[in-house]
């Protein structure tokens, strides 16, 4: 058995823990259709495939982060590797839709990967570097789904929909070895008990400045929810598109967030963070709203579709680095605890957002719906933004 690293891990194993993370939430996605068929179930039913896993993922990270506080980020990250990589041979064996899905939302242990690498770069950087940094990971972050849906879009397509859950199989042993070697201890400051740390979560639910940066982050990240719970039926219903060319166009989104990120690591030491996030509420706003009156005007094209939601992608790369810093540095003693509270009411609102979104969009005005569930999100995320300017004014007032 090869030694334990004793010393902070690279850059790269975090972005690689990142990307392990949101692949395993969207890769799949072309092959959804494929699924139910494959199963015999309903569309419907395998949907519960992205909102269970979500919900579930909620859950645990109200765990994780406290228990990372108490017994560290490493031995927290190395067993939902080893979670998520059991649960991807029952996906890959299961024949029964029911057996699929209980082990598809087992696959939820490995958001262990994004949640504490967050909080891994807070424990060693101070609010302004570690937002840079963010950054950078949060290129990983949008690289990973960009390419995601079109790779899991032609292994369904040359070896079948099983392909992709094999796929995972292979990135959780390569994931669990590098990070066995790389991923050392950060939180050199362990909570005494668990219930202690649990007693913490009040200090974080009386704070405002906490609700207001978790807001920003729910319906930030919502729109990108409530694009992948209503793309893939709009893309096949009212577009025709198959399952490669619409792991293409769900791809647009992650390719704005990659800009969008790439922008907050050059700018992040020029320009304050809460400008950059106000920015991109902006930009994730108003774009989708645009692409929504060209589709009303009569251009319905995935084109527009696309569009638009390269928007949202790029507002969620200018705001989420400096919202996730931000929300972490109301407590820095609770950092993983900051981290996994608001990234549960994130999932949690996700898994809203994308069942309430593919419940929608299946009428003759689908990409309209789409875009218009995208702007309400982004648009609440601009006033959670402004929000936080005020409290901070009234912090440094004070």
């Amino acid at each position: 058995m090869p030694q334990i690293t004793r010393s902070p891990p690279r850059l790269v194993t975090l972005v690689l823990l990142t990307g392990l993370s949101v692949l395993s939430l969207n890769m799949f996605l072309p092959s959804l259709r494929q699924i139910a068929d494959g199963l015999q179930a309903d569309y419907a039913l395998v949907s519960l495939s992205i909102g269970g896993y979500l919900a579930v993922s909620a859950v645990l990270q109200i765990i994780m982060g406290p228990i990372s506080d108490l017994v560290g980020r490493r031995p927290v990250i190395l067993g939902g590797l080893v979670i998520f990589i059991l649960a991807s041979v029952g996906c890959v064996l299961a024949t029964d839709i029911w057996v699929f899905l209980g082990f598809r939302v087992m696959q939820g242990a490995v958001i262990s990967g994004m949640v504490l690498s967050r909080a891994i770069i807070r424990d060693m950087h101070e609010p302004s570097e570690a937002a840079r940094l963010m950054g950078v990971v949060g290129m990983a972050m949008a690289l990973a789904p960009l390419l995601g849906p079109v790779l899991g879009g032609i292994l369904d397509e040359v070896f079948g929909w099983r392909a992709n859950f094999v796929a995972f199989v292979v990135m959780g042993v390569v994931m669990v070895v590098i990070a066995w070697r790389d991923l050392g201890e950060t939180n050199l400051s362990p909570s005494a008990t668990f219930t202690a740390q649990f007693r913490a979560y009040p200090a974080l639910f009386k704070n405002m400045l906490f609700w207001a940066y978790s807001a920003c982050l729910v319906f930030s990240v919502g729109g990108f929810y409530a694009f992948l719970g209503g793309a893939p039926q709009v893309g096949e219903t009212a577009y025709g598109l198959t399952p490669a060319l619409l792991g293409v166009g769900m791809g647009s989104i992650s390719g704005g967030f990659m800009l969008g990120n790439y922008l907050t690591g050059r700018l992040a030491h020029r320009v304050t963070t809460l400008r950059l996030i106000i920015a991109g509420r902006l930009f994730a706003t108003f774009g989708p709203l645009v692409a929504m009156a060209v589709i009303w005007a009569g251009w319905s094209h995935p084109v527009v579709l696309f569009s638009g939601a390269i928007f949202v992608g790029l507002g969620n790369g200018l705001t989420l680095p400096g919202a996730n810093a931000g929300v972490m540095s109301v407590d820095p003693k609770l950092a993983g605890s900051a981290s996994g509270l608001s990234g549960a009411l994130t999932v949690a609102g996700g898994a809203v957002f994308t069942s309430a979104t593919a419940a929608f969009v299946g009428g003759a005005n689908g990409p309209q719906v789409l875009m218009g569930a995208m702007v309400l999100t982004s648009a609440v995320g601009l006033g959670a933004a402004l929000l936080i300017g005020k409290l901070e004014r009234a912090q440094h007032a004070v």
